[in-house]
């Protein structure tokens, strides 16, 4: 598979979530999505992740952009999380790596010298018409959601 590039048209896909829910993609035209992926639930990087995430809500929602949080995780594990820190965006559950696969982001790790296959953590910024407008790879937490909210504030004043 190669890698997606800016301008690439963002794979569909149709996943379940939290609160047994599902969603899709394409369900999304019109609307800006912020697609992140992050390797676990409740694990240190990934919750502070979530949490800017959720506290910046407001700001994605001004520009008309929504928020999906996608990791291997299984929908059950997602109510527990999105319940502990007050998420309010859906997490969608990836457990066969598919859309993972899709986007790129399952990657081959390693950690205190062992190999194994997991998610690296990356966000995609689809813009109205499904098209990646903007791609993050291997992203540090730190100032992330703030890089992701001026990149959707500037699409937003693109259009």
């Amino acid at each position: 598979m190669s890698e997606l590039n800016i301008g690439d048209t963002a794979p569909d896909f149709t996943l379940p979530t939290d609160g047994d829910g599902e969603i899709t993609l394409s369900d999304f035209k019109g609307e800006k999505v912020v697609l992140y992926f992050y390797p676990k639930d409740d694990t240190p990087g990934c919750t502070q992740e979530s949490c800017e995430f959720r506290d910046a809500i407001g700001d994605f929602a001004e520009v008309g952009a929504q928020i999906i949080g996608i990791s291997k995780d299984s929908a059950t594990k997602h109510d527990k999380f999105k319940e502990k820190y007050g998420l309010n965006f859906p997490l969608a559950s990836d457990e066969d790596c598919k859309v993972c696969a899709a986007y790129g982001v399952w990657k081959e790790k390693s950690m205190y010298g062992k190999k194994y296959m997991g998610i690296e953590r990356s966000t995609f910024l689809i813009d109205e018409t499904g098209k990646i407008a903007q791609i993050w790879r291997k992203v540090k937490v730190t100032g992330h959601v703030e890089e992701v909210k001026a990149a959707a504030q500037g699409l937003a004043q693109a259009a």
